[in-house]
């Protein structure tokens, strides 16, 4: 017999008010990633060569592990030999729970309001890197969306 936790991605969400969008509508593709054993001199070379702000972390399997962004990768930056021994899996970095695309998108933009997110991973049933949901686009489509 099959049991649905609350936290569980197929928990039925609950009716907000008029938006029957999910995190799966406003979701974007994530080009950036690295793995957990990366160091972080090669973040910052990834960061500052691709101009972004951002990069999901994955494990030794491909699964999520989290997202770094160059604020967080600072503090290690100021001291070249430490960036060229110090791996992404040891640094403080955001870490889940993830988004599910079957989640409710007010839901989720509840939730990286009251977590202080501007970026959250969506991700699988398994873990693996689906997209992320940006703040900016989740309130954006809410905006728009038309009350139920």
């Amino acid at each position: 017999m099959s049991t649905v936790t609350p936290n569980s991605p197929h928990s039925p969400q609950p009716m907000w008010p008029g938006h029957g969008l999910t995190v799966a509508d406003a979701m974007d593709p994530c080009d950036y990633q690295i793995a957990d054993d990366n160091t972080v001199d090669q973040a910052n070379d990834i960061l500052r060569g691709a101009g972004v702000e951002y990069l999901l972390v994955r494990d030794h399997d491909g699964r999520c592990e989290g997202l770094v962004t160059r604020t967080g990768l600072h503090s290690f930056l100021t001291r070249s030999w430490y960036t060229e021994r110090t791996t992404i899996g040891v640094t403080a970095h955001q870490r889940g729970p993830f988004a599910w695309p079957t989640m409710g998108l007010a839901l989720a933009a509840v939730a990286m309001r009251i977590k202080h997110l501007a970026v959250w991973p969506v991700v699988d049933e398994d873990g693996y890197i689906l997209g992320v949901l940006t703040e900016d686009r989740a309130t954006g489509l809410l905006a728009v969306a038309p009350a139920a």
